[in-house]
């Protein structure tokens, strides 16, 4: 898997994937659209290339791409394609048979390419269409399309609409704009719903070509005058949020009908070498899929946990709950295997130690502070995976501060710059700033699978995905810590329940599996 998720869809009872690869190697080029899927979106089954770069409108890649679905069933599918000059352009392809439930076979339809970029548009600027939404204003199909401004600093968002997808008419203005944010690729544009009756908000989102994070932001959407208006400022797109802290990108997210769900795939590149890259003959994957909604109490993020399918994986639970760490302490867990694993821990902090702490410490960064290493009144502690007890592990954890104003401030990070030895690897210490509510544990899930781990802190509102390559805390030799590296206090895991993790298999598609 070279790069995005493409056209995530559910379809006649199976759960679709495809994604940008290179059959031909394991470094970027001969871009074409890998296909599996599932019926769990836990077990997939790969199929053949649904299509490859075959007319001159794609020949240099059939780029990233969205699904919509209309509301008799069928569906259609927007596509970015590299001409033979490198121009980008967007197409459409059709199931060459709807009865089809597993869409093998696509058309690409005779009046490619359907759009090309506007003026005042780069010619290598304008790409991956999103999911098309339905206006009943005036009975348009709707779609956004990424770019930047003439002189490269802003992103820029444009809204296209359609009644046939083959003629398009550009909306007058932008849906949204952001100075210094440079290219904006992979745009998503979706409502996440408000509970009991209160306001529904949007959310658009950005890969950004410049720093290769993705953005959110949370605002209102305007049909009528085609604008996104962000609720805070501050946070607004390319400049606040993030889907994720660590390795993620080009997200994509569909809406589940069988469960009602909005779910949210990623790219995960490799932090290894393009060297090592070939040796091993593959590079990527894609992260667990995501559940993404609204936090109805804070209002002001989102909330990411995996779909509730990844726990028919866990095969054996130990639970741990109830232990203390005193300050300056490394508990080891007593676990059979822990390569693969799914924990769930929560924790308190001795609220002695919270009142007396005075140290005000507002310029704590995650990735500048020195990481778990570095230890504060309160914090770091966490947990530590992947660790041979020697040399190699990540660090999960928190770190907490009082700023200025008083008021406590909660960093989750996780510490990748121990996770190997191995010399051709990025290490970094990633994360961020959590919102922690009154009364509320510090609470945190982390998926462990061999070289990656997946966190996500206080019921998802902050997530972190690190690619580890541990070349001595593998299989039997892995292990998982408990630490608490604070200078002063005692933390208490409230809840600490660690299952093992089965495989998910990924399979050729059989005819039997019908």
């Amino acid at each position: 898997m070279h790069a995005d998720p493409n056209g995530p869809v559910y379809y006649r009872g199976w759960y679709h994937l495809f994604y940008q690869y290179n059959p031909e190697g394991a470094v970027w080029g001969n871009i074409a659209w890998g296909h599996a899927v599932s019926r769990d979106l836990v077990h997939w089954r790969h199929l053949p290339l649904a299509m490859v770069p075959d007319q001159w409108y794609d020949i240099n890649g059939v780029w990233t791409g969205s699904a919509t679905v209309f509301p008799d069933g069928s569906l259609n599918m927007l596509y970015t394609g590299s001409t033979n000059a490198s121009v980008q352009v967007q197409c459409l392809a059709l199931p060459e048979d709807p009865n089809d439930s597993l869409l093998r076979n696509w058309t690409k339809h005779e009046a490619n390419p359907i759009l090309l970029p506007p003026p005042g548009i780069g010619d290598k600027d304008f790409r991956d269409p999103t999911t098309a939404w339905f206006d009943e204003s005036d009975g348009t199909w709707r779609t956004v399309i990424g770019s930047k401004d003439n002189n490269g600093h802003a992103g820029i968002a444009m809204v296209y609409k359609t009644k046939d997808f083959i003629s398009y008419e550009l909306i007058p203005g932008l849906l949204h704009r952001v100075d210094g944010t440079g290219m904006w690729e992979c745009i998503d544009f979706y409502p996440v719903s408000g509970k009991n009756g209160s306001e529904e908000l949007y959310v658009i989102k950005e890969s950004s070509d410049d720093d290769r994070h993705d953005w959110y932001a949370l605002g209102r959407y305007d049909a009528k005058a085609n604008t996104f208006t962000p609720i805070d400022t501050e946070n607004d797109l390319g400049i606040g949020l993030r889907y994720d802290w660590g390795k993620f990108y080009a997200s994509k997210t569909f809406y589940d009908p069988a469960k009602e769900r909005r779910v949210l795939w990623s790219w995960i590149g490799e932090t290894d070498s393009e060297r090592a890259d070939v040796a091993k003959g593959w590079a990527s994957l894609m992260s667990i899929p995501r559940t993404v909604e609204l936090d109805e109490k804070t209002r002001t993020n989102l909330i990411q946990w995996p779909v509730e399918e990844i726990e028919t994986l866990r095969i054996n639970s130990t639970d741990l709950s109830g232990v203390t760490i005193d300050h300056g302490s490394v508990f080891p867990l007593p676990l059979r295997r822990a390569t693969q694993l799914d924990i769930e821990a929560s924790f308190r902090l001795d609220a002695a130690a919270v009142a007396a702490i005075n140290e005000a410490d507002v310029g704590y960064n995650c990735s500048t502070s020195g990481g778990s290493a570095n230890r504060g009144t309160l914090g770091p502690f966490g947990i530590l995976v992947l660790a041979d007890g020697k040399e190699e592990q990540t660090a999960v954890y928190f770190y907490v501060s009082r700023g200025l104003d008083g008021a406590l401030q909660t960093h989750f990070c996780q510490d990748e710059s121990r996770s190997t030895i191995a010399k051709d690897v990025v290490k970094r210490v990633v994360g961020y700033t959590v919102p922690v509510l009154d009364g509320e544990a510090f609470s945190v899930r982390v998926l462990v699978d061999h070289s990656i781990v997946e966190s996500f802190a206080m019921g998802g509102r902050s997530t972190a995905t690190s690619r580890v390559y541990p070349t001595e805390a593998i299989y039997a030799a892995a292990g998982a810590y408990l630490f608490n590296n604070a200078t002063s206090g005692t933390v208490t895991v409230e809840k600490l329940i660690v299952h093992e993790m089965d495989s998910s298999y990924n399979q050729v598609f059989m005819s039997e599996d019908l």
